[in-house]
C-alpha cells in the first residue's frame, strides 16, 4: 500500500511543521502582527508569512485589519477549532480516541491564594469591549480573580449595547458601571493586562512589576451602527468572541499562581 500525505489529518499535516508549530504556541497567548512573530520565531519574514498563509488556508488562523494602522493585520489562532482538529485526528488513529464535544467549563482558581490573580482589560473608551470582558471574567470566576478595566481615553458612559448584551445574554447588570481612566488603576498590581483594542495597545505604556501582556484585537462594536439592529447584532458577536477568549484565559489563570 503507497501512503500519501492526504491519509494524514490536515491538523496534523499542519502542527507537525517545527515553524508552523511556534506559530500556533506564540499565537495561543496572544494576536501578534506579522513583524512580531518574526521577532519572536527569529525566522524571516517571507517565511513566516508563507506559513501563516497555510495556517489560515487550514481554518487555524485568522487575520484582521489593525484599526490602528490599516496598513498592518493581527492574527488570532482560533483555539475552538483546533480542540475540534485535534479531537477528530485522534478518532482517526483509533475509534477509541474518539472524544464527544466538551461542554464548557470554568477551571477551578483557588481562592487561597494572596494575593489573587490581578487582571487588567483596556481599550480605548472603556464603554464596550473591555467592561464586557471584565464582567464576563468576574462573571466566570465568581469573582475568585480582581479583574478591572480601564481606557486609555474613556467615554462619558458605557455604550447601552454594552449593558444590553450583557444582561440579555449572560444575565449580568453594570448599569452602575462607568467608565474609569487607566490613571485609577495607576500604581495597581496587576498580572496581566489584556487589550481589546489594537489603539490601546499601540498607546499602553509600561506598568510596574511587569506583568503578562496579551492583546485581543477584537473591533469595535459601536462601529457597526449605534443602538440599531445591527448594531446591537455587533455588540453580540463581539461579547461572544470575549466569552470564548475568557473560558480559554481560564486555565492559563488557574495556572497563574504556584
Amino acid at each position: 500500500m503507497v501512503l500519501t500525505t492526504e491519509a494524514v489529518p490536515a491538523f496534523v499535516r499542519l502542527a507537525a511543521h517545527p515553524l508552523r508549530w511556534r506559530l500556533l504556541t506564540d499565537l495561543a497567548t496572544s494576536d501578534y502582527r506579522v513583524r512580531e512573530l518574526v521577532t519572536l520565531t527569529g525566522e524571516p519574514q517571507n517565511l513566516v508569512s508563507y506559513h501563516l498563509r497555510l495556517l489560515r488556508d487550514g481554518g487555524l488562523v485568522t487575520a484582521t485589519r489593525s484599526s490602528f494602522d490599516g496598513r498592518d493585520s493581527y492574527y488570532h489562532l482560533d483555539l475552538d477549532r483546533c480542540g475540534d482538529a485535534l479531537a477528530g485526528a485522534g478518532a482517526a488513529l483509533h475509534p477509541a480516541l474518539r472524544r464527544e464535544p466538551a461542554t464548557p467549563r470554568t477551571p477551578p482558581v483557588d481562592p487561597r491564594h494572596s494575593p489573587r490573580v490581578g487582571v487588567l482589560f483596556v481599550c480605548t473608551g472603556n464603554s464596550a469591549r473591555s467592561p464586557i470582558a471584565e464582567a464576563l471574567l468576574r462573571h466566570r470566576t465568581g469573582g475568585r480573580v480582581e479583574v478591572v478595566s480601564a481606557g486609555s481615553r474613556p467615554r462619558p458612559h458605557l455604550h447601552a449595547d454594552a449593558v444590553r448584551v450583557l444582561r440579555d445574554e449572560f444575565d449580568i447588570d453594570i448599569t452602575r458601571q462607568r467608565p474609569r481612566p487607566l490613571d485609577a488603576v495607576a500604581g495597581h498590581r496587576f498580572d496581566y493586562v489584556v487589550t481589546l483594542c489594537d489603539k490601546a495597545r499601540e498607546a499602553l505604556v509600561d506598568f510596574p512589576d511587569q506583568p503578562r501582556r496579551v492583546h485581543w484585537s477584537i473591533p469595535d462594536p459601536s462601529t457597526a451602527g449605534g443602538t440599531r439592529p445591527a448594531g446591537y447584532a455587533a455588540f453580540r458577536h463581539t461579547a461572544a468572541d470575549i466569552d470564548t477568549r475568557v473560558r480559554h484565559l481560564l486555565p492559563v489563570l488557574a495556572a497563574a499562581r504556584p
